[in-house]
């Protein structure tokens, strides 16, 4: 029962953008920085990077904020940054990728976020790690 989990508490009030989305959740984590990167954040999310052993409570509130600044334009940003290293064979993707954001098409970086999280929760495809994705 999630009731008899950890809770911790990611305050969509307190960032507009990936890079304070990501000092918010490394607020939460007990000796690890996370720098924003999304295969990261699985990493995180799989334990032993100070997130509670056994499963627990992701809270998101002000969500429908962060809904909203975490949107096309912040996943355009993100892909920008991501187009400086990516690997040659996932350039065209990427580009693609970048295009629908621009134009206001595909998953938002907040749908990018929350799909990484249910992954790790119920009904995802590592839901052995107990994350339970609360929208507040």
């Amino acid at each position: 029962m999630t009731r008899d989990l950890p809770v911790l508490v990611v305050d969509g009030t307190w960032f507009d953008d990936l890079d304070g989305f990501a000092r918010e959740v490394s607020r939460l984590l007990t000796g690890y920085t996370w720098r924003g990167n999304l295969d990261a954040l699985n990493d995180v999310l799989r334990g032993g990077y100070g997130t509670p052993d056994g499963g627990w409570v992701l809270r998101w509130v002000a969500s429908d904020r962060s809904r909203a600044t975490l949107g096309h334009a912040a996943a355009a940003r993100r892909l920008e940054r991501l187009l400086l290293s990516v690997h040659a064979s996932n350039r065209a993707a990427v580009e693609a990728r970048l295009a629908a954001a621009r134009r206001g098409e595909g998953p938002t970086l907040f749908d990018e976020i929350v799909a990484v999280v249910r992954e790790h929760g119920p009904g995802g495809r590592e839901a052995a790690d107990g994350v339970v994705l609360e929208l507040a």
